[in-house]
C-alpha cells in the first residue's frame, strides 16, 4: 500500500523546446481550423453540398417578395417596367428604334439578358459580407454562396423568359429551331456571371463599400452593352477608332445579349453578330469562371474573420 502511494503519477513527456508550434500541432494530430483544402478537395466539397446550394437558392428566390401583395409576379413585371422606361427614353424620345427592326423585342430581350449579369454580380458583392452570420456559424465551402445567389438569378431569369416569349409572339416573331441556342448561351452566361461573382464576393467581404460603387460601374456597363441601342448601327454610322470597336464588340455583356437576340428574333441575322462571337462567349465564361473560381478559393480560410 505504500509503494502504491509512495509511486509518483504517469506525467507526459515535456514538449520539445526545439520543436516549433507547428511542428509539435502536427506531432499531436492537429490541424488549422477552417484551413483551405486542395483545389480538387474544395470542388468536391462544393459538389457535395450541391442540394444545399440549389435549395439555398430557391428559398431565398420565394422570399425575396414574399411580403408584396403581388408575390413572384414582381420577378417578371421587374424587368418589363425597367424595359418600358427604356423604351419611352431611348426609343420614343432618343429614337433608337429607327436603326432596329422588331424593337421591342430586342430591347426586351437585351433588358432581361444584362439584368441577368446585374443582379448577378450585385448579388455576388454582398454574398459574404452579407451573411457573416451564415459563414461563422457553420463549416461549408465558401464559394456555395455566391454560387447559389447567381442560382437564384437564373431562376428569376427563367420566369422573365417565359414572358418574354409572350412579347415575341404577341410581335409576331415566329418561334424557329433557332430558339434552342438560347440553352447553351444561358449556360455560357450563367458560368461567366458565376465567376463574376465570386471575384466580387471575395473583393466585398474585405472592401463593403465596393457594394456601393458597383451600382454606378454596372449602370455604364449597361450603356456600353447595346441594351438600348444597336452596336453595329452605331459602328457602321459612325468612324470610331478600331480599340473602341473591338472593346464594344467584345464585350461579355453584348457578346451573351447578340446572341440570345440571334437565337430569339428572326430578324436579328448573323450578319450583325460581331466576329467569333461563339469563341468569344465560350473564352469569357471559362476565364471568369475558372479564374474567379480560383481567385475566390485562394482566400477561403479568410472569409467570415477580422
Amino acid at each position: 500500500m505504500s509503494q502504491a502511494l509512495d509511486t509518483p503519477p504517469h506525467q507526459a513527456p515535456a514538449a520539445d523546446p526545439a520543436l516549433s508550434p507547428a511542428e509539435l500541432a502536427a506531432r499531436h494530430g492537429l490541424t488549422v481550423s477552417g484551413a483551405r483544402p486542395s483545389l480538387p478537395a474544395y470542388v468536391r466539397q462544393l459538389w457535395q453540398r450541391r442540394h444545399f446550394i440549389t435549395a439555398f437558392a430557391t428559398a431565398k428566390l420565394t422570399a425575396q417578395y414574399s411580403q408584396a401583395k403581388l408575390g413572384q409576379l414582381w420577378q417578371v413585371m421587374t424587368p418589363l417596367l425597367n424595359a418600358a422606361v427604356y423604351y419611352f427614353i431611348f426609343g420614343v424620345l432618343m429614337d433608337t428604334k429607327r436603326d432596329v427592326e422588331d424593337y421591342v423585342p430586342f430591347l426586351v430581350t437585351g433588358v432581361f439578358v444584362f439584368t441577368f449579369t446585374q443582379a448577378s454580380v450585385m448579388a455576388g458583392t454582398r454574398a459574404i459580407s452579407g451573411s457573416l452570420g451564415l459563414v461563422r456559424a457553420l463549416h461549408f465551402p465558401r464559394a456555395a454562396l455566391p454560387v447559389s445567389y447567381c442560382l437564384q438569378q437564373l431562376q428569376q431569369l427563367l420566369f422573365s423568359m417565359c414572358a418574354l416569349i409572350v412579347i415575341l409572339l404577341c410581335f409576331g416573331v415566329p418561334p424557329t429551331p433557332y430558339w434552342l441556342l438560347a440553352l447553351p448561351v444561358l449556360a455560357l452566361q450563367f458560368t461567366f456571371n458565376t465567376g463574376l461573382a465570386l471575384v466580387m464576393a471575395r473583393l466585398g467581404s474585405k472592401t463593403p463599400d465596393i457594394a456601393q460603387l458597383m451600382p454606378f460601374v454596372l449602370r455604364t456597363w449597361m450603356y456600353a452593352s447595346g441594351v438600348m441601342w444597336s452596336i453595329d448601327a452605331v459602328l457602321a454610322d459612325r468612324d470610331l477608332p478600331h480599340v473602341l470597336r473591338v472593346l464594344l464588340e467584345c464585350n461579355p455583356a453584348a457578346v451573351y445579349i447578340d446572341l440570345m437576340r440571334f437565337a430569339l428574333i428572326d430578324s436579328f441575322h448573323h450578319d450583325r453578330l460581331p466576329h467569333l462571337v461563339w469563341a468569344w462567349a465560350v473564352g469569357w465564361a471559362v476565364l471568369a469562371g475558372v479564374g474567379g473560381f480560383i481567385y475566390f478559393w485562394k482566400a477561403e480560410e479568410t472569409y467570415g474573420r477580422g
